[in-house]
């Protein structure tokens, strides 16, 4: 594989596209499958496909970094006697419950998933979809009666759990399916999202070494080179999303996520349909 100027200038892009795209709620998986499209990297199938989920562990370093204070169960600002904080285990243990669903219709369907229904189509209907959910959810006004991170119960977390499920579909997104999920059942704004980036990090980190596993660990210097400019530039990127993020849903809905989603699906069909 050959990485000239270009191809580094490509894989920058797509490190900008999952930076921005992982965290807002409208589908990082379905914008870097649509950019591939139009910018594909010179790179065999397979490396792609596991390079489209790895990437992502750059968006999710960022959200450690920024969340260290409320992820991390210890204090040891005491050496002799270091802190334990149980009400950060506590909600650990709570994005476990969340995660089982997933994973279980990840292990069973992802094969499937990837082989079938990874195609514009899908992805456009998808976005259009749940961009209406978000919508007519947010024109709801639901009460939240779950209003900080900390209240989330296990029965709340594993009905986020079941809603995280399906995006396992492209075009879903995580974050997009998880919010829907917790602002369906009362949880606020921000509580969803902080609780959709604690779910992040297991979740990415446990897809991206299936993906490695599959994929096998012996990389070219070239995909090792692409690899981490990805990683990097999708993790710089998402510091900066993730604060616009906070601040935004702090005084605003997500209406305005959903109507992207719908305008980009439509362009979406528009686009491949003439192509057909």
């Amino acid at each position: 594989m050959e990485l000239s100027f270009i191809e580094i200038l490509k894989v920058i892009f797509l490190g900008i596209v999952e930076g921005i795209t992982e965290w807002l709620p409208i589908s990082s998986t379905g914008h870097m499958l649509l950019v591939d499209q139009f910018l594909q990297i010179n790179a065999t199938d397979e490396f792609k496909e596991m390079f489209f989920v790895v990437i992502q562990l750059g968006a999710i370093l960022a959200v450690v970094l920024l969340f260290w204070n409320k992820m991390f169960p210890f204090n040891f600002k005491d050496k002799s006697r270091p802190v334990i904080k149980t009400h950060i285990f506590s909600i650990w243990f709570k994005v476990v419950v969340a995660c089982i669903p997933g994973a279980v219709v990840t292990i069973l369907f992802d094969d499937y998933i990837e082989a079938h229904l990874h195609t514009p189509l899908i992805i456009a209907s998808t976005l259009i979809i749940y961009g209406i959910a978000f919508i007519f959810i947010e024109n709801m006004h639901i009460h939240p009666t779950t209003r900080k991170l900390s209240d989330i119960t296990y029965k709340t977390a594993f009905l986020i759990g079941l809603f995280q499920v399906l995006s396992i579909i492209p075009g879903t997104s995580r974050s997009g399916s998880t919010i829907i999920g917790a602002l369906l059942i009362g949880v606020s704004r921000v509580a969803a999202a902080e609780f959709t980036f604690f779910v992040a990090v297991p979740v990415m980190f446990g897809l991206s070494f299936i993906k490695l596993l599959k994929f096998g660990f012996v990389f070219t210097a070239s995909e090792v080179v692409i690899l981490l400019v990805g990683c990097v530039t999708a993790f710089i990127v998402s510091l900066f999303v993730i604060k616009f993020l906070m601040s935004y849903i702090k005084k605003k809905d997500f209406k305005v996520f959903g109507w992207y989603r719908i305008i980009l699906g439509i362009l979406v069909i528009i686009y491949f349909g003439f192509m057909a």
